[in-house]
């Protein structure tokens, strides 16, 4: 894992290999996979001539042109680069193979093409397959790969699987269970974006580089723990997937629960990939069972937001008008071990909330006794640290002053640190994951039994009928999620 920002200057250097995209044709290529690709082009060394060559591969008959000129207007709908420039550098690395209907022949064409290119190129063997495919499609596709003999080359190979990974813990069990029979656990790369994030990063170093928080982050002086990722968006073009995931499966089950892993995990025995998520595993293993009260679901009508009338739910295109699924989620959860025993920790995520944010709040408890004027314990502000992944990445600590002047009069002011502010841009998350994928560091990445105990925790919810609450477009969600942090005295921070 990365040390800091320091590590991040250094060009890493990597082995060149050949990346091999499946799905190449389809949106996550267009929009995240080749901008992030160009950029990773530009910022690793390899020891000689270009660092990968890149062969696209879908069952559209496209030849190599067609393909580049696709793959040279994404980079510049990026904002990368010129049409000259993304023109010549797609001429210089970029193939395309036709998988036809994907039958075994095709799979041994796909290795004949393969062998080729390396051959042409002089690569060593080292390869990566990524499936940008939809979550139904992986498991032929890796048992096609592995079928073909494609699981074990000359070099390195290393296998990438995009979330969902699965719909319940039954099929990522399954999941798992395909991928094995081709290929090694740590050649395979679970990849959820939100673990590329540099605030997501920087949460292990933050807690275990700086004392101060370190000791103080437990029960005995957290009160509570808020986890929000809230989006103004609809569904957008996703329709079809979304409305057979959900918030549950599509947003709690990993990126919240990832979240609130690095959050609450012990402190690793080093930097090691496994060091690190084997705390992250022990944090998954100790959440309690969820109980239909811990749980409130919503599914948003229609509304104003950003100035606008917007349509509800079951309006949107491609929606069913008798829809169950929930668009928001609302989440009370409890860790049972030494650390955390007793400390409620509130997760919540929506679609068509009134901005995007995604935070950590972490509720410090308020003082034992109080011999100040005026307001008691309870009136007061506690101590809060905010950690913002999104959209002002940084933190923010909130505390007590004395207001100027004769009288006892306490006011809060906040402290904060903005990564903007203090190394202007960050790379896009996709781009920090690739890097570490080339460089075959897996911390960043999910492992099987992350999945299956994350899917383990939301299982008896999800078995439930879902119970919806209705909330408007452009608010918190539902009311009856206010219940969750209030009936132990609390409330969320926005709402």
């Amino acid at each position: 894992m990365p040390s800091g920002p320091g590590e991040r200057s250094v060009r890493p250097r990597v082995d060149r290999h050949l990346f091999v995209v499946f799905g190449a044709t389809g949106d996550l290529m267009r929009r995240k996979l080749l901008p992030a690709l160009y950029e990773v082009a530009r910022t690793v060394a390899p020891d000689r001539g270009p660092v990968f060559h890149l062969l696209g591969c879908a069952r559209a008959r496209l030849d190599d042109s067609r393909f580049r000129r696709q793959a040279a207007s994404a980079i510049v709908r990026a904002g990368l680069a010129t049409p000259a420039e993304a023109t010549a550098w797609v001429a210089a690395r970029v193939e395309y193979h036709a998988l036809g209907d994907g039958g075994p022949d095709d799979y041994r064409r796909l290795r004949t093409r393969i062998e080729a290119i390396e051959g042409e190129h002089g690569l060593p063997g080292n390869r990566v397959f990524y499936l940008a495919l939809p979550a139904g499609a992986v498991p032929a596709a890796v048992d096609s790969v592995g079928d073909a003999g494609l699981a074990e080359g000359p070099g390195w190979t290393r296998l990438v699987v995009e979330k969902p990974f699965g719909t319940d813990l039954a099929s990522a069990e399954r999941l798992n269970r395909c991928l094995h029979r081709h290929f090694p656990e740590r050649a395979i790369y679970r990849i959820d974006h939100y673990l590329g994030k540099e605030t997501v990063q920087n949460l292990i170093v933050f807690r275990f580089a700086n004392m101060l928080f370190e000791s103080v982050w437990s029960r005995d002086r957290i009160s509570h723990v808020e986890i929000t990722v809230a989006e103004q968006l609809g569904v957008e073009d996703r329709a079809r997937y979304y409305d057979g995931a959900g918030a549950l499966r599509d947003m709690v089950q990993s990126h919240l629960t990832q979240l609130l892993s690095l959050t609450a995990m012990e402190v690793p025995s080093s930097l090691d990939a496994d060091a690190v998520r084997n705390e992250k595993v022990k944090a998954l293993q100790a959440v309690e069972t969820l109980g239909p009260d811990g749980l409130v679901r919503g599914q948003y009508g229609a509304g104003r937001l950003g100035g606008k009338t917007v349509r509800g739910y079951r309006e949107e295109e491609g929606i069913r008008r008798d829809s169950s699924t929930e668009t928001y989620v609302a989440l009370r959860l409890y860790l049972n071990n030494w650390r955390w025993q007793g400390v409620p920790f509130f997760l919540r995520t929506g679609k068509r909330l009134p901005e995007k944010r995604t935070e950590i709040v972490v509720h410090f408890r308020r003082p034992p006794v109080w011999f100040f004027p005026g307001p008691s314990p309870r009136e007061i502000s506690a101590n809060t640290l905010t950690v913002t992944l999104q959209p002002r990445e940084g933190f923010e600590l909130a505390f007590e002053i004395k207001r100027p002047g004769h009288a006892i009069e306490l006011e809060t002011h906040r402290l904060h640190f903005l990564y903007s502010e203090a190394f202007g841009p960050l790379a896009d998350a996709y781009q920090t994951l690739l890097v570490d994928l080339l460089r075959g560091d897996p911390t960043l990445f999910v492992r099987a039994d992350e999945v299956e105990e994350a899917w383990r925790i939301y299982g008896p919810v999800l078995r439930r009928p879902p119970r919806l609450r209705r909330y408007a477009a452009g608010t918190w969600g539902p009311t009856d999620a206010r219940r969750l942090p209030a009936e132990l005295g609390h409330q969320w921070s926005s709402d």
